[in-house]
């Protein structure tokens, strides 16, 4: 699965479908896999809705209420529309996540990076969740939940069928290393 970052095309860079989980070895790198391309479409596509219904609401208000030169700041909605486009590559880029032998590593951020440990033996319960514009779109996310309430994760916009095999393999690594799940 493509990352679609350039920072990750180093060593161990992109993970395909069939090799994720593998065990890394001592002082390799670990081999990420990125989102799916999906998620970036979902997201554009609720920033379009969401912030041409402002437009119109803005126009349409401003217009009837103010005058037709106030509609004219109907258009700020569409100039976050440009910047949100922007914003939301950046932030898709930066997700991604690796199996490791002992943990799963979550590294997302884009101004502040943020890297989430989660040592497999920790964990208590992992859920997959499909809300409906998320199932409209093929996609699923992944809840980590451990004893420790900062350390839960979530890895957003997997594809159901990645999300399942997730699931299965982090409730049988939990299992095997006298987990809670």
């Amino acid at each position: 699965m493509e990352t679609g970052s350039p920072r990750d095309a180093g060593p161990g860079g992109a993970a395909e479908a069939g090799g994720a989980g593998t065990a890394e070895g001592a002082g390799t790198e670990p081999a990420w896999t990125g989102l799916p391309p999906r998620l970036l479409r979902m997201r554009r596509l609720l920033l379009v809705v969401w912030t041409g219904l402002a437009a119109l609401a803005a126009g349409l208000l401003l217009g009837l209420f103010a005058g037709p030169a106030w509609a004219a700041f109907a258009l700020l909605p569409l100039t976050l529309t440009a910047w949100g486009w922007v914003m939301l590559d950046r932030n898709w880029r930066s997700w991604r996540y690796a199996e490791r032998a002992d943990d799963l590593l979550i590294s997302r951020g884009v101004l502040w990076r943020e890297e989430t440990v989660v040592p497999y033996g920790r964990m208590q319960l992992v859920e997959v969740t499909s809300g409906p514009v998320e199932r409209h779109f093929g996609l699923a996310s992944v809840q980590l939940h451990t004893a420790a309430a900062a350390t839960d994760a979530t890895i957003p916009g997997l594809d159901p069928a990645e999300a399942e095999r997730l699931r299965d393999r982090l409730t049988e690594l939990g299992e095997a290393r006298s987990a809670g799940l």
